[in-house]
């Protein structure tokens, strides 16, 4: 019998490994993929740059970014629309899917993305560790 493929990733998320609060959405994204939907790619491994991504760290350091099956990147809250969409979150991809909420959405979460670093060293830690205590 012939080997089906998988089909390649709805999104690929690239995201800060070295960010406890993005780890800890990371896994819980992880632990909801049940159907390989996203795919993770974590740019502060050392062969990042390398691996072609088209995709610069910086950029993706500075706020979320994801390509799309067919290429298209995304940057900051249209990603995470997509990726809970993909792991049946609907609510909340419904919500941050507004358009006409975007103008309040996409500037909180820029702020939230300048300032990420400070609040995951504040209470990064303890949120992975939570994450990971309830996703056991």
């Amino acid at each position: 019998m012939p080997q089906t493929q998988a089909a390649p990733p709805t999104l690929t998320l690239y995201y800060d490994g070295q960010c406890p609060l993005c780890v800890a959405e990371i896994e819980y994204l992880q632990s909801r993929n049940g159907h390989g939907q996203l795919a993770f790619v974590d740019v502060t491994h050392s062969g990042f740059a390398a691996e072609g991504h088209r995709i610069s760290c910086d950029a993706a350091l500075a706020q979320i970014h994801g390509r799309t099956a067919e290429g298209h990147v995304l940057v900051g809250v249209p990603v995470f629309a997509m990726a809970y969409k993909a792991v049946q979150l609907d609510f909340l991809a419904w919500v941050l899917s507004r358009h006409w909420l975007m103008p309040v959405l996409q500037p909180v979460y820029m702020l939230f993305a300048k300032h990420r670093q400070s609040i995951s060293q504040r209470i990064g830690p303890t949120v992975l560790r939570l994450s990971r205590r309830f996703l056991r």
